[in-house]
């Protein structure tokens, strides 16, 4: 209680109502810190760490210049994945509390995780489950990976060693390979935009630019250097990739999301490049070796040529007799042509005779003027149906697309309304189906916007 009457002495006894108990004094700020700080998000390193008999844990939460005390209880603790040390970083969420009995100001701590790479694979494993149940990772959706193509786009740094590694294999392997360097940055903030943005331009121009498959990848680093490969956009872009896509991040050792969602996974980007080009030293070996039993064929041919032309030398008649059995089957040849000529000319006079008097019987003069009267009217009846069908049919489709414009929600977020829905895909239509600490994306007239809940208002507006 206040004392705010400057006429009486506050340390009077007579204005006992002015004065609080210790007890009360703690009471009063706890209840005031609670309602104010309902829910709070702290990155901070662990100190004094310590676990009584009771099961619950008590620490410091320090950063360079400031500590607070915390306190997380059993029931809260064992949902905590990942055993606190002294040192460890974290980022923990509770509500800020007074301990009454001795008056000091901590935290009560409702969840814990680790910072830094500890959540990022926290994430990865989330995300990963995630795609997994949606059937992202499944073989019936990928394509298969040719050991040849023409043209291949690689999506990478264009500082980076991977890209040098890349066209350094093809260049031993098969350099008639085509190579499309369409350059991203692979880690920072501005990776994943970029690498989805050029998976997504690759296939827009691939009918263009005769691109066959794509190589997305980087070389090695920490998880936090790989994180833009892990991002749930960039696999489902390369989910929707129409060209085949390999994932070449990283060493051997590390997987990334697009490794299980890509069609195939290379374990470095020189070994995409070996796995996507044929060797050019086994065409050479082919083309010996088809070189070798092409001449051994042309030996065979020649031989046998040989010998056939020997054996006809031994068949060959005199010059002279042949040009007289040639000369009686020419005369033979002659009559029979004569006689046969004859025939047919005599035949094809009956015939034409008799068309003739035909052709002049049905008239087909006539026949052909009535006809192309009948053909010119039915066309101008034709045409001006189609031009009265055609007049409606546009009149129609105007009408319906201003009644279509009129009801789509698309003009409505150009007004410059959004839809907020939350991780779920389902919309958020009142504030009670959010809660402090939750993502929620908001879809805009253009693009959308991702946010972090920090409080929620109940007011009616």
């Amino acid at each position: 209680m206040h004392y705010t009457n400057p006429q009486k002495n506050p340390y009077d006894r007579e204005n006992a109502d002015n004065i609080l108990s210790v007890s009360s004094l703690n009471r009063m700020a706890r209840s005031l810190l609670e309602s104010n700080f309902p829910a709070v998000i702290v990155e901070g390193e662990i100190s004094n760490f310590a676990v009584p008999a009771s099961g619950h844990w008590y620490l410091t939460l320090k950063d360079k210049s400031a500590q607070v005390r915390c306190a997380m209880f059993v029931n809260r603790n064992r949902m905590v994945r990942f055993k606190p040390e002294n040192g460890k970083q974290v980022i923990v969420k509770g509500r800020l509390s007074i301990y009454e009995g001795r008056g000091d100001y901590q935290l009560l701590l409702d969840g814990m995780e680790e910072a830094g790479d500890g959540a990022l694979q926290r994430a990865f494993e989330q995300l990963k489950a995630k795609l997994l149940a949606e059937g992202l990772f499944a073989d019936e959706y990928k394509q298969k990976i040719q050991t040849r193509y023409k043209h291949i786009g690689v999506i990478t740094s264009a500082t980076g060693a991977a890209v040098q590694d890349i066209l350094s294999v093809f260049a031993r392997r098969f350099p008639s390979t085509r190579i499309t360097l369409l350059p991203v940055a692979v880690q920072g903030k501005e990776a994943t935009d970029e690498i989805v943005n050029a998976i997504q331009t690759a296939n827009r121009l691939a009918k263009k630019l005769g691109l066959q498959a794509l190589i997305v990848g980087r070389g090695g680093g920490s998880l936090e250097d790989l994180q833009a490969f892990n991002e749930e956009r960039v696999a489902r872009a390369i989910f929707s990739s129409d060209l085949p896509v390999c994932s070449a991040v990283g060493h051997e050792v590390d997987f990334t999301v697009a490794d299980f969602v890509a069609d195939l996974r290379a374990p470095t980007p020189s070994a995409a490049a070996e796995q996507m080009s044929p060797d050019q030293q086994d065409y050479f070996e082919l083309l010996f070796t088809y070189k070798a039993k092409f001449l051994s064929v042309i030996k065979q041919v020649l031989k046998q040529g040989e010998k056939h032309l020997s054996w006809l030398g031994k068949q060959l008649k005199r010059p002279d007799r042949r040009l007289q059995e040639q000369a009686q089957n020419l005369d033979r040849l002659e009559t029979g042509l004569i006689r046969s000529i004859s025939k047919q000319i005599a035949t094809q006079k009956t015939e034409l005779a008799q068309l003739r008097r035909s052709m002049l019987a049905s008239s087909p003069a006539q026949l052909l003027i009535r006809s192309n009267l009948q053909i010119g009217a039915a066309g101008n009846r034709l045409q001006q149906s189609m031009q009265s069908v055609l007049a409606a049919r546009q009149s129609n489709l105007a009408e319906l697309s201003r009644s279509l414009n009129s009801v789509s929600p698309l003009n409505t977020l150009a007004r410059g309304y959004s839809i907020t829905y939350d991780t779920s895909s389902k919309v958020i239509r009142s504030s009670d189906d959010v809660k402090p600490g939750a993502t929620i994306i908001s879809r805009l007239g253009k693009g959308e916007i991702s946010s972090v809940v920090k409080s929620i208002s109940t007011k009616k507006f």
